[in-house]
């Protein structure tokens, strides 16, 4: 069938949206008509980072739609149903078998590879192969195939549009914190960086009821959106930012999450832990890191590094759509809805900072 997609042909280029031909969906797949897709720090790393023969590539990965089709053996989905797309897995492997999917064998090959789980390529443009798949949807586009083990199945009222992030940023954000730290009442958090990411975390953490919330980010219009979703302390990054946090909490950060990948700011939540203190790292582009050995053994401390909030979409999704439902995870305060023509505008406001998570909405 013929689709619309924004490809990559050049890492330094614009998206360009041209006309491409994707294949009928297989047995165990489904055909997905998208609705909505968020674009991810991810898809612009990516895009930067691709050349080697790896274009043209449709990227995408935070897709929201309407179930078209079905293939053979595909069960617990209807056409009609209304989808969010998450990351593949394969489903076999050890630790998908021990509900770790994000930490899947073949996490790799299914989501970076810019190919099907089948090993070749659902979409052509005049009979020559256009890379795709990528995250197990390849979502800059009007359709795509999906499975059943990243469409995951939500209420028809919910506005697909602001909720098309729930499939990596806000379940990587909410996800770190309601899977990894869990705070409760008495606890203080650290969120450093206000991106899509931070925010679901800062969300998750008020809806936990932890009673202090420091939110970090050097633009003040994100910390004015982080106070407004209670945040108890917004600062810049500053050299006092570590005193500032320990004076504020009485003694460090019980829970803390990095979302900016930036070594200052790792050291920085770091040092702003409590004894006992637990950091979650999520930042793309992590850098090598030396923490205080002396700091993190004799107090307790520990570092973990997640992907995708350590999430089983399948169990985590729906949580985060009730959570919208209910008022909790506001994300209509930080999605700014454009048209998919519009991509190149969304991606510039994106990397100027002034859009803290911009969506693609199709016709």
């Amino acid at each position: 069938m013929r689709i619309r997609a924004a490809l990559v042909r050049d890492s330094d280029g614009d998206f360009t949206v041209e006309e491409v031909d994707l294949r009928e969906p297989r047995a165990g797949e489904v055909l997905v008509k998208l609705a909505a897709v968020g674009i991810c720090h991810t898809d612009l790393a990516i895009k930067s980072s691709a050349g080697n023969g790896a274009t043209p590539v449709i990227l995408g990965h935070e897709g929201s739609g309407v179930v078209e089709r079905i293939g053979a053996g595909v069960t617990g989905m209807s056409v009609g149903d209304h989808v969010i797309l998450t990351f593949a897995s394969c489903g076999a492997c050890d630790l998908c078998t021990r509900s770790k999917p994000t930490y899947c064998a073949h996490f790799a090959a299914l989501n970076s590879g810019g190919l099907t789980t089948t090993h070749d390529t659902a979409h052509t443009q005049e009979g020559r192969p256009v890379r795709g798949g990528f995250f197990g949807q390849s979502s800059f586009a009007t359709h795509v195939i999906a499975s059943p083990a990243n469409a995951i199945v939500v209420p028809r009222d919910l506005d697909l549009a602001t909720i098309a992030p729930l499939g990596c940023a806000i379940q990587t954000g909410a996800g770190s914190m309601l899977n990894l730290l869990r705070p409760g009442a008495g606890s203080s958090v650290l969120i450093t960086g206000l991106g899509g990411v931070g925010m679901a975390a800062l969300m998750a953490a008020v809806a936990s009821g932890a009673t202090t919330v420091v939110a970090v980010d050097p633009l003040a219009a994100r910390r004015d959106v982080a106070e407004s979703l209670g945040a108890t302390l917004t600062r810049a990054p500053s050299a006092d930012l570590v005193a500032e946090v320990l004076d504020h909490t009485g003694g460090g950060a019980t829970h803390a999450l990095d979302t900016t990948g930036r070594a200052d700011a790792i050291g920085q939540a770091f040092g702003s832990l409590a004894r006992t203190g637990h950091l979650v790292l999520v930042g793309l582009g992590m850098p090598d890191l030396v923490l205080p050995g002396s700091a993190l053994m004799s107090g307790g401390r520990s570092v973990t590094g997640s992907i995708e909030g350590d999430a089983v979409p399948h169990d985590l999704i729906p949580v985060l759509a009730r959570m919208y439902r209910e008022g909790s995870l506001p994300l209509d305060r930080i999605v700014r809805n454009y048209a998919f023509d519009d991509i190149n505008q969304a991606v510039a406001d994106m990397r100027a900072g002034d859009v803290i998570k911009p969506v693609l909405v199709f016709d």
